[in-house]
C-alpha cells in the first residue's frame, strides 16, 4: 500500500477532504464494489455480477482502491480498516436512496434482527444528533474563506 493521502491544497477548487475522498472512492464502480465486499462477496466474479460494472473498469477500480489501502487481495477481496470506515457513507447512501433515488427499497437492512436500521449522524463526542444551524465552518487553508478564495 502507498500513501495516497492529499495535500488539499493541491486538488482543483477548495481545499476540500470530500473532494479528496473523492478523488480515492467517488467512481460508482469503487463505491459498489466496497459494497459487495461488505456484504461478503469478495470474489472478482461475485463483484462484477452484483455491481453490473464492466470488467476491466471494475478491475481498475479494485486495483486503485488496493493501492489507496481500501481493499486487500488475497483469496479474494476484503476491506481494509479504511474499507471498513467507509460503512457509514454506505449506510448513508443507502438510506438516501430508498428515500429519494427509488420507488420501493430493494433491500431491507435490520439491527439486531428486530427493527429496521435507519442511520442516523451524531456527534461523536456528545451523541447529539446536529440541527442544520448547530456546525460552525472555519477555513484552515491559507488563502481561502467559507466564501471562496481571498481576494488580493
Amino acid at each position: 500500500m502507498t500513501d495516497v493521502r492529499r495535500d488539499p491544497a493541491t486538488l482543483p477548487g477548495r481545499p476540500c477532504s470530500v473532494a479528496a475522498a473523492l478523488e480515492l472512492v467517488g467512481d460508482r464502480w469503487a463505491l459498489l464494489a466496497v459494497r459487495e465486499i461488505s456484504f461478503g462477496n469478495g470474489r472478482f466474479n461475485q463483484i462484477a455480477r452484483n455491481t453490473g460494472a464492466p470488467r476491466d473498469r471494475l478491475a481498475a477500480r479494485l486495483k486503485d482502491l488496493a493501492e489507496a489501502g481500501i481493499v486487500e487481495k488475497d483469496d479474494g477481496y476484503r476491506l481494509t480498516e479504511a474499507g471498513r470506515d467507509l460503512f457509514p457513507v454506505i449506510w448513508s447512501l443507502l438510506a438516501w436512496g430508498d428515500r429519494w433515488a427509488v420507488t420501493e427499497p430493494p433491500v431491507r437492512v435490520e439491527h439486531r434482527h428486530d427493527h429496521e436500521f435507519r442511520p442516523a449522524t451524531v456527534c461523536e463526542t456528545c451523541g447529539e444528533r446536529p440541527a442544520p444551524g448547530d456546525l460552525t465552518r472555519s477555513m484552515l487553508s491559507p488563502g481561502w474563506t467559507m466564501t471562496g478564495p481571498e481576494t488580493q
